[in-house]
């Protein structure tokens, strides 16, 4: 998978340094309230000089909870661990028609790798591990987990993420919908289990 920042088609490539973040965090507070803020949560701090040369971060996902969401920060990026529930797993499949790319076809190597070419879009179907970075302008999108009607939604809004910058729209896979400004879905990072519990992002052993 490559290790390139986010891009699209006639536009400069998005910076992933810390003023990508400064920018995303400060996109986010333009509808401050509307989100709960997440802390960032890593089980051990690599050195600063590690962290700029991209070294993995482990997360410890024992404590989430379904529907929960935790945060890590990896090469100066928002990396979202969201424990999806049953339910919300069930009915990612029905949002496909309405989606930009449901089967995440595109782009794949930068966007996707190989283990999370499926519906769900991750290892194992509860868990999704996705950079919160819109894909079109990097700004970072905000939670809008509840189903159903509610400001810059539709009445049909079935949960997922809001950018609140420009309005783009991605349903609990991380996918975008069809007609909004983010050219693509937002990016899996590379990661793996090192068991039910722990996850080390930044670094795959290319298996599903």
């Amino acid at each position: 998978m490559s290790d390139s920042p986010v891009s699209t088609a006639g536009q400069p490539r998005i910076d992933t340094s810390k003023r990508t973040w400064l920018i995303a965090s400060g996109c986010a507070g333009v509808v401050g309230g509307v989100a709960v803020a997440v802390p960032f949560v890593s089980s051990f701090e690599p050195s600063e000089k590690a962290k700029a040369a991209g070294a993995p971060v482990e997360a410890d996902i024992g404590a989430l909870q379904p529907g929960e969401k935790m945060t890590v920060e990896w090469r100066g990026k928002p990396v979202w661990i969201l424990k999806r529930t049953a339910d919300q797993v069930a009915e990612l499949p029905k949002n496909d028609p309405l989606l930009a790319d449901p089967q995440s076809k595109r782009n794949p190597d930068e966007f996707t790798p190989p283990y999370a070419m499926n519906e769900h879009r991750s290892i194992k179907p509860e868990i999704l591990v996705v950079v919160g970075i819109c894909t079109h302008l990097g700004c970072s999108p905000s939670d809008r987990f509840t189903a159903g009607p509610q400001p810059s939604l539709p009445d049909n809004w079935p949960g997922g993420f809001l950018c609140p910058c420009h309005g783009s729209t991605f349903d609990l896979a991380a996918r975008v919908y069809k007609n909004k400004p983010a050219p693509d879905n937002l990016p899996v990072p590379p990661h793996m289990y090192l068991s039910d519990t722990r996850i080390l992002i930044g670094e795959d052993n290319k298996k599903a």
